[in-house]
């Protein structure tokens, strides 16, 4: 499946409703799992993953992942959108606060998140999901949003589920 997600095109940045949103998520993950179908290098699947989520969640502006790369480190990883931060210590931020805890992270503020990182100043929520390994954090699936509020509890539970049926299966 090279065409990547067929749905009805949205012009970037805009927040749909939350139904409209859940609904095109939900048409979307039987073509990304059949678009990784029998992959299991971590990287191919983050790539292909940040690109696909780009096309199906059209309220981001930021969409990717940071790897954890040593003991309290996450870096970028492959992503869609303006420039990441290159490194986000597990002290720092969201995806910070995601790594640390091993529990999703959904800020409909990012200004009342103590410790907010501003990698992008348009930024104004945030959803961030822990990749999970026997018990390790292998990496977080950033989004971004410029509205307040651009993601819901049923988008990450949807994601979650998501991101645990793909990377169950990588590459130890």
């Amino acid at each position: 499946m090279s065409e990547g997600i067929l749905l009805e095109q949205v012009t970037r940045g805009t927040l749909l409703p939350e139904p409209q949103r859940v609904a095109r998520l939900q048409a979307a993950l039987p073509q990304i799992e059949a678009a990784v179908a029998g992959e299991t290098d971590e990287v191919a699947l983050q790539a292909t993953l940040a690109c696909l989520l780009w096309e199906t969640l059209p309220q981001t502006n930021w969409c990717g992942f940071y790897r954890r790369v040593a003991a309290q480190l996450l870096a970028v990883g492959p992503y869609q959108g303006s420039m990441g931060c290159l490194r986000i210590p597990f002290t720092r931020g969201v995806c910070g606060a995601c790594a640390r805890t091993q529990e999703t992270q959904l800020v409909p503020d990012v200004q009342a998140f103590p410790g907010h990182i501003a990698c992008d100043g348009s930024t104004r929520s945030e959803l961030v999901i822990p990749i999970l390994r026997s018990g390790q954090v292998l990496a977080v699936l950033d989004l971004d949003c410029p509205h307040l509020a651009g993601f819901s509890l049923s988008e990450a539970r949807l994601l979650e589920a998501l991101l645990g049926r793909i990377f169950s299966r990588v590459e130890s």
